[in-house]
């Protein structure tokens, strides 16, 4: 995925199954704790949860779409600044979720600098016309920044886990 070469179809349609999975799941399972179904648990009333997956859930679907439709035209530059904020509340608003290591960060916090760095980067190549770098740099964000530690937030004993499946 290096210089001008492009991702697979074969990759750009893993990204796109695991961002329907999981944003099917968050779906579910906040669904499910705002109908009672789930337990209710002190997180879910915690804001930084709240406002990271207010910011999470549409990032995952606005992510792919910018990465997958027509580049370069006012849309794309301005649904991936929107992107790009949301990235960063969720980045943000991450730093605060820290219930599952009594108090302390966990290693899914490892993420939040990995996403103000690569956002940084990216943004950086795409102003110096380095669109190959930014490119690179903005799929491996959607796929390291986003899905990645979404994945890892269904773990057993995770939040998303406890609300999905309890």
């Amino acid at each position: 995925m290096g210089g001008t070469k492009d991702l697979s179809r074969l990759a750009k349609g893993a990204m796109l199954a695991v961002a329907a999975i999981l944003a099917g799941a968050t779906m579910v399972a906040v669904a499910r704790v705002l109908m009672g179904v789930a337990p209710s648990t002190y997180e879910a009333r915690q804001v930084a949860v709240l406002i990271h997956l207010s910011s999470v859930l549409p990032a995952i679907p606005l992510g792919l779409w910018v990465l997958l439709a027509r580049k370069g035209d006012a849309t794309h530059k301005l649904l991936g600044r929107i992107w790009a904020v949301l990235m960063l509340v969720a980045a943000g608003s991450a730093i605060f979720i820290r219930t599952i290591n009594h108090g302390q960060f966990s290693p899914i916090h490892l993420f939040v600098p990995l996403v103000f760095l690569a956002l940084f980067r990216a943004i950086r190549a795409a102003r110096m016309g380095r669109i190959a770098v930014h490119k690179r740099l903005m799929w491996t964000l959607y796929g390291a920044g986003l899905l990645l530690p979404g994945l890892f937030a269904f773990l057993p004993g995770r939040l998303l886990w406890n609300w999905l499946m309890l």
